[in-house]
């Protein structure tokens, strides 16, 4: 049988006070008990903890080494117990949270996270740019713990979404385009336009709808950057979100507003419906409130 840690809580106790009686009475427990438990450490540990005689009780050599790595030994497992409570509060961990960059254009997801940050030192935040569609599956399987997106989105079962900041579309075109002398660009102008469309497309489906034609989509390079740089050599045009133009500006993009009802969009947070990771519910409750 190993040494436990009722022993190291005796000898410690007894090391402190070098007398039995008043370690004894410290512990709770009566003097032959103690006695008893000191024995029994001695035996396991196959050293003399303390010379004893009936007026003084010392350290030995050995008990003198013992007693530093039995008192760092206890400090660790106080720290670790002091951990364990942090843990289940959610105020230590690890969370991983997936984004798109509109995401990031918009501020809600640095907004989220310093806030959380501030009141949560201890916890660890990673963040990785995703692929929208990925989303749901990246949750599912464990490889991020929240996820910023554009909806629409397709969930698998399981997973929920909650909206955290609402938004509208705009038109990103050639800047020597003759449709960037106007301030205000109508649904069908757009008409005989090529289209270099984002992961979200709903916003591109929409305008064509309210412009009765279909839109003829060039490309679909992915991220909203991608889609600048495709609008910036010249030609085509795309329908992104106002964050974007309130803080990307590139050589050759014009930004300009869609005539009509505003054309909707939002930032979604997403997340598994039975999240048990206590720091990732923290998280959770945090951007709810």
């Amino acid at each position: 049988m190993p040494v436990e840690l009722r022993h190291v809580r005796c000898f410690l106790s007894v090391a402190r006070h070098l007398h039995f009686a008043r370690a004894a009475e410290e512990l709770g427990i009566a003097p032959p008990a103690l006695t008893k438990q000191i024995q029994e450490a001695e035996r396991l540990l196959g050293v003399r903890l303390f010379h004893r005689t009936k007026r003084s009780v010392a350290l030995t050599a050995a008990g003198e080494a013992y007693l530093g790595e039995a008192v760092s030994a206890l400090d660790h497992l106080a720290r670790a117990a002091e951990r364990a409570a942090l843990a289940e509060r959610g105020e230590l961990g690890k969370i991983v949270i997936g984004y798109v960059g509109s995401a990031v254009y918009s501020g809600v997801l640095q907004a989220t996270v310093r806030g959380f940050r501030a009141g949560h030192p201890l916890v660890e935040i990673g963040i990785e740019e995703i692929v929208m569609r990925e989303a749901g599956a990246l949750l599912m399987e464990g490889r991020i713990d929240i996820a910023y997106v554009r909806p629409p989105v397709p969930y698998p079962e399981g997973v929920e979404a909650r909206t955290v900041h609402r938004d509208d579309f705009i038109v990103a075109l050639p800047a020597d385009s003759p449709l960037a002398a106007s301030e205000v660009i109508a649904p069908t102008q757009l008409r005989d336009q090529s289209f270099v469309v984002p992961e979200q497309e709903s916003g591109t489906l929409d305008v064509a709808r309210r412009g009765r034609f279909t839109a003829r989509v060039v490309a679909q390079p992915g991220t909203l950057a991608d889609v600048l740089a495709h609008v910036s050599l010249g030609g085509d045009v795309a329908v992104v979100p106002r964050s974007l133009a309130q803080c990307v500006t590139v050589p050759g993009v014009a930004y300009r507003e869609i005539a009509g009802k505003a054309v909707p969009s939002e930032v979604a947070m997403v997340y598994r419906r039975f999240e048990r990771a206590p720091a990732v519910k923290a998280y959770l409750t945090f951007a709810a409130s």
